[in-house]
């Protein structure tokens, strides 16, 4: 073409956990049974929606201004019943109009960071979900910018490292983080919290919280939210009902924005983000209508706790299973669904393999594992070896070798087989170049 009409940062925008599904699909069509562990996705792996949580979307379905266009930033009374239930938490006074209604939280992920000065950069977590370090990456032409987190601390964040990084790099301004965290399964505590804002309002710079999974907290980790801690400084939550319901179909999510009315900066760029939304009218309405039935309803609250009492026993369950196996450790999930496990230091080079019988899949995996990240070729002989379909952690800009898995599959009998099926993977892999 005349004019070169390529995005600067178009390359960053990788999704690990998705990408990683186009060789499995492959891989099936020459005869590899897949098991999908790579993707947060309940429905999937055969959770149900309760049936009084179907019996409100299908009454919902009956009424004719589910079908039309809402205010651009949502439907009234969805933003109202949230706002008040952020006021309930003693922390934030929150109005209607702080709360923006996306397409899911990709949609609101990419506004956000699309709608940045391309100069200013948001730090985020080392493991990273790949969303929001693709988005940022892409927005900025150059690598995410991340703080670690530290497996030998529950995977806490090291505030050192994010301190001396939000210092001395004045390009960055914003600073998010994920709680309960994706790929690690981390919960972060109030006071650890409270320090990372304290660092956002020293350092004079704004805070992005992803709650998506707030209400999956379990094995006595407890947790508060952006709300309760945020003061003064400026700042945003992303909340939905993918995970929660579930109905990741939905695609509904929204942002809870704090204190834009105390930067006029921050107010302006909130600004754009709803300039940027009336381009697309406004989002899906019925998901929307169905929130304060749903959420508002007495036994949602009964729903919440028994979903964190199967995930509670399904990680422990995990963790047991994985560190039972030798090259391999976890760290014990306190929330979300993941869990990220990590090979021993030293283990993994680039002349292990797993036994494939059938050669045109080995001739294929073979090809794949050039020049690739050395999780990531223990990932793609799984998928051809076992069919366990994995995220490595170098997709998730991580430094650490190692792979997530969810806790997800609802077959008690095929989730403990899938995680001694990796473990078996692991020690075979390991060993084969010994």
């Amino acid at each position: 073409m005349r004019r070169n009409i390529e995005h600067v940062g178009w390359g960053q925008l990788s999704y690990e956990i998705r990408g990683i599904v186009a060789v499995a699909h492959e891989l099936q069509s020459m005869g590899v049974t897949i098991t999908w562990e790579n993707i947060g996705d309940p429905i999937e792996k055969g959770e149900k929606l309760p049936v009084w949580m179907k019996e409100i979307i299908k009454g919902l379905v009956d009424e004719d201004r589910t079908y039309g266009y809402v205010a651009t930033e949502g439907v009234w009374e969805a933003r109202a019943f949230l706002a008040e239930q952020v006021n309930k938490r003693n922390g934030y006074t929150m109005t209607p109009k702080d709360i923006v209604f996306y397409n899911g939280l990709g949609d609101a992920v990419a506004k956000i960071f699309g709608f940045l000065r391309r100069e200013a950069r948001v730090i985020g977590p080392s493991p990273a979900y790949s969303t929001h370090s693709s988005a940022e990456a892409a927005h900025s032409g150059y690598d995410h910018l991340t703080y670690e987190l530290n497996p030998d601390n529950h995977w806490m964040p090291d505030l050192q490292d994010l301190e001396n990084k939000v210092k001395y790099n004045d390009s960055i301004a914003g600073l998010l983080l994920i709680n309960p965290d994706n790929p690690t399964g981390a919960v972060y505590p109030r006071d650890i919290l409270e320090k990372m804002v304290d660092i956002a309002r020293r350092y004079d710079i704004f805070v992005i919280c992803d709650e998506i999974y707030a209400h999956i907290v379990f094995n006595g980790a407890q947790t508060c939210h952006l709300s309760e801690v945020i003061g003064e400084v400026p700042g945003m939550a992303l909340r939905g009902i993918s995970k929660e319901y579930p109905w990741p179909g939905a695609r509904c999510g929204w942002i809870e924005v704090f204190n834009q009315d105390k930067n006029p900066a921050f107010q302006k760029y909130i600004a754009s983000l709803l300039n940027a939304k009336m381009l697309e009218v406004c989002s899906t309405s019925l998901p929307q209508y169905s929130i304060p039935r749903v959420i508002g309803d007495p036994r949602y609250l009964d729903h919440l706790e028994r979903r964190k009492k199967i995930f509670e026993a399904r990680a422990n369950e995990a963790f047991d299973i994985i560190n039972s196996y030798d090259y391999i450790h976890v760290t014990r999930p306190q929330g979300a669904f993941y869990m990220a496990v990590l090979f021993d230091e030293g283990v993994l080079n680039d002349r292990q393999t797993l036994e494939v019988a059938n050669q045109e899949i080995r001739d294929f995996v073979e090809e794949k594992v050039k020049n690739v990240a050395v999780d990531k070729r223990f990932v793609y002989y799984l998928l051809a070896s076992e069919g366990i379909c994995v995220v490595p952690l170098s997709g998730f800009c991580c430094h650490r070798n190692g792979f997530r898995i969810t806790l997800l599959e609802t077959d008690d009998d095929k989730r403990r087989s899938t995680w001694h099926r990796i473990g078996k993977a692991v020690k075979a892999y390991v060993e084969s170049s010994r």
